[in-house]
């Protein structure tokens, strides 16, 4: 009987997506552009947090944001409408994820130049986003008082990558079975070095810490 070759598919994937990857890294890093991806579940807050956070910082930077949703627009009208700043909606076509190569599509339509701080809202969802780095700067994802203390222990390639996670709507800790403790255990055994910052983007509370962190990040990724 002939021996069937094999192609491992999905280890070259993500091999070349990689690849892709650093190149698009390091021409974000030769522009001065940091670029933030920032994932979570939907629902979580992620909108919410970025027009906090683009207001907060957009008198100091030039910031521009990449919307990506399987359809629709709403989030790039409500960025758009809120903060002011330039924002371009991505449709992935049922795709779950980016992947470099469409976040390059992104950066190139967006533009880049003399933008310091670029933000890319990932489709929402726990799983596909984890696994592709879209040649981002740093990861960060969101992880909402409702979805329940428990996702680090179900997720954890998701925690494990993101150098920053934000633990948003701590205003309703008094509502749901959320130990926040626990939380910042299971993150920091998954990943000790990320940090984490507990905030209400409803109400403002904690924002301050997160947008420094943000604020530090483009100015060390400037500075290098």
């Amino acid at each position: 009987m002939d021996k069937i070759r094999i192609i491992e598919v999905k280890q070259s994937v993500f091999e070349d997506n990689n690849k892709d990857a650093e190149n698009l890294r390091q021409e974000l890093k030769n522009k001065g552009t940091f670029l933030l991806n920032l994932m979570s579940s939907p629902g979580s807050g992620k909108t919410t947090t970025l027009t906090k956070t683009i207001n907060a910082l957009k008198d100091e930077m030039t910031i521009a944001v990449m919307e990506a949703d399987i359809d629709g627009e709403c989030d790039a009208h409500t960025i758009k409408d809120t903060t002011g700043v330039k924002v371009i909606q991505l449709h992935t076509g049922g795709m779950c994820h980016l992947d470099a190569e469409m976040t390059r599509q992104g950066v190139n339509e967006l533009g880049v130049d003399g933008v310091d701080f670029a933000i890319l809202e990932n489709i929402g969802n726990l799983v596909c986003p984890a696994e592709f780095d879209t040649g981002s700067s740093k990861n960060a994802m969101i992880l909402s008082v409702p979805e329940g203390d428990d996702k680090p222990l179900k997720y954890p390639l998701m925690f494990t990558i993101c150098h920053a996670v934000v633990i948003n709507k701590i205003d309703t800790l008094s509502v749901f079975d959320f130990d926040i403790e626990k939380a910042k255990e299971r993150i920091l055994k998954l990943n000790p070095n990320a940090e984490i910052f507990p905030i209400s983007a409803k109400t403002g509370e904690g924002i301050d810490a997160w947008v420094d962190w943000c604020r530090r990040q483009v100015k060390e990724w400037q500075s290098k």
